[in-house]
């Protein structure tokens, strides 16, 4: 019988067989140290000469890295490892022995670790990804069905933009354009007027001409909409969902978040209730004419950029000591590994801390200089967010850059009741919601104004037509939610195979 490395703890003493491919290997004098990686986890399993038959220990130094193997041996308790068990081998059988695989344990750029994403799924870092990926998408269907609410699958061909034409994929549909869905929103709203609440999780696309670290052309978006709810419960429930999925990820994923080395900071504060802030108020924070909890955030910046070039300093000198050190006549093979591990990661870190030596001025720049009335970009939500430990919610937004669907605010009709959810830890945006206009005749002059075709929007008016009520929804891109909880650097690492602008294959 074959045994998962996650169920290692029920073996303990006992000899066990494992199935799998080899995530590592290092050899020590007698020794075989094989990282072997199932699917389900990680364990170093230790072929000893003086235990095995000599064609086990010869088998075991033949085996390469990404090599499928099986293997049986006993079961030893050890915390130091990962999983805090490893396998003391008694016999060794390769599957199929990998000759040259492209992934080595060595540091590799992203251009071509992106061209092979088919085989970078494999590493160590990305496996915990799309593990975390996985456990969300099961609490998400979770937390929504003990609210009581339904899943609706919206459709991916549609005739009509929800939230402008300039970033619609266009295809043929048996003779008349079609588009790739941008949003589930509006058939999400025909539902819930059927089940009172209910939620879409699907694909979505946008052809925006962007290689962002938060674009991509292909990306899942999970969106509730709810009928009679205000803006206020729609917020409430935003807060409640974002609470959960975090707490549940740490509860669940603690390992994954480990090998990611995920600061702990975000999840032991999640409990605390989120800040409501109006988009004036954001915007006196962002120009630094606010302070939050005495932080200012010009001067916060200003302090940042002081530490990354004392940090970058400090680096530089580390890897030129390492560096010296791995140089040095006679040095060991382990000591040689050891250092230049420690080198490439710093490295790493290094060119995040240049690319934030370089933002951060231009930052400054745009927040003192931030006009009234425009769109948080990407660095202006980096910065309001930089003071806050918690998700904050910015709401109450002028009319002008928000879509054609949301209710006016009736004290002033200027803005809308509309809102963000946005991340802490200077992430930015991760939810857009708000309450919809449910008057058929404002709904129209909107349309109007926006100068969208009213034609293909005639279902969607029937919805104010026939038992029209008060409803609120909110998008989610799933995609930014996976980035945020690990904080990995690039949105394309969320996602098993990304598309994004000049990106395909593989």
């Amino acid at each position: 019988m074959i045994t998962n490395i996650k169920d290692l703890e029920q073996y303990e003493g006992k000899t066990v067989r494992l199935q799998g491919w080899v995530a590592n290997k290092r050899t020590g004098k007698g020794l075989v140290f094989l990282v072997l990686r199932d699917g389900s986890g990680y364990c170093q399993c230790v072929v000893s000469e003086e235990q095995v038959s000599n064609e086990t220990f010869e088998t075991a130094k033949r085996a390469t890295q990404e090599s499928s193997l099986q293997l049986s041996g006993a079961v030893i308790k050890d915390e130091r490892q990962v999983g805090g068990y490893e396998i003391q081998v008694q016999e060794i059988n390769i599957l199929q022995e990998t000759v040259d695989y492209p992934i080595s344990n060595k540091e590799h750029g992203v251009d071509f670790l992106i061209e092979n994403r088919h085989l970078w799924l494999r590493s160590r870092k990305q496996w915990a990804i799309m593990r975390i990926r996985n456990s969300v998408k099961y609490a998400i269907y979770t937390f929504f069905h003990e609210r009581g609410f339904i899943q609706i699958d919206s459709p991916i061909f549609t005739g009509n933009a929800a939230e402008g034409t300039t970033t619609l994929f266009e295809t043929d549909y048996y003779g008349q354009p079609a588009y790739l869905a941008q949003t589930g929103q509006l058939y999400g709203e025909a539902a819930a007027m059927a089940h009172g609440k209910v939620y879409t999780f699907g694909p979505t696309f946008r052809a925006e001409k962007s290689k962002t670290r938060r674009h991509l052309s292909e990306f899942w978006m999970i969106e509730p909409e709810m009928a009679f709810y205000d803006l206020d419960m729609d917020m409430d429930l935003i807060e409640d969902f974002i609470r959960y999925i975090v707490t549940d990820t740490y509860k669940n994923c603690k390992q994954e978040l480990e090998i990611l080395e995920r600061d702990t900071a975000l999840f032991e504060n999640i409990g605390k209730k989120f800040p409501r802030i109006t988009y004036d108020e954001a915007v006196q924070i962002l120009r630094g004419e606010r302070d939050v909890n005495g932080k200012n955030s010009i001067e916060t910046l200003r302090d940042d950029l002081n530490e990354i070039a004392q940090r970058i300093g400090d680096i530089k000198e580390e890897i030129s000591t390492r560096e010296a050190t791995i140089q040095q006549a006679g040095v060991k093979a382990g000591v040689k590994n050891f250092n230049q591990a420690k080198v490439d990661n710093l490295k790493n870190e290094l060119r995040d801390l240049e690319e934030k030596q370089r933002n951060i001025p231009q930052w400054i720049d745009s927040a003192l200089n931030f006009t009234h009335g425009d769109d948080f970009g990407g660095s202006d939500e980096t910065v309001i967010t930089r003071l806050f430990n918690t998700p904050i919610m910015v709401y109450k937004w002028p009319a002008a850059i928000k879509a054609f669907y949301m209710k006016r605010d009736e004290q002033d009709s200027e803005y809308v009741k509309g809102v963000d959810c946005l991340a802490p830890e200077g992430f930015g945006e991760i939810v857009g919601g708000s309450q919809r206009e449910e008057d058929i005749d404002l709904l129209l002059a909107r349309i109007k104004e926006h100068q969208l075709p009213e034609e293909v929007f005639n279902w969607y008016i029937d919805l104010r037509r026939y038992g029209s009520v008060p409803h609120s929804g909110f998008g989610l891109g799933f995609e930014r939610l996976i980035m945020w909880l690990t904080n990995v650097p690039h949105i394309r690492e969320t996602i098993p195979f990304p598309r994004y602008y000049g990106r395909l294959f593989p």
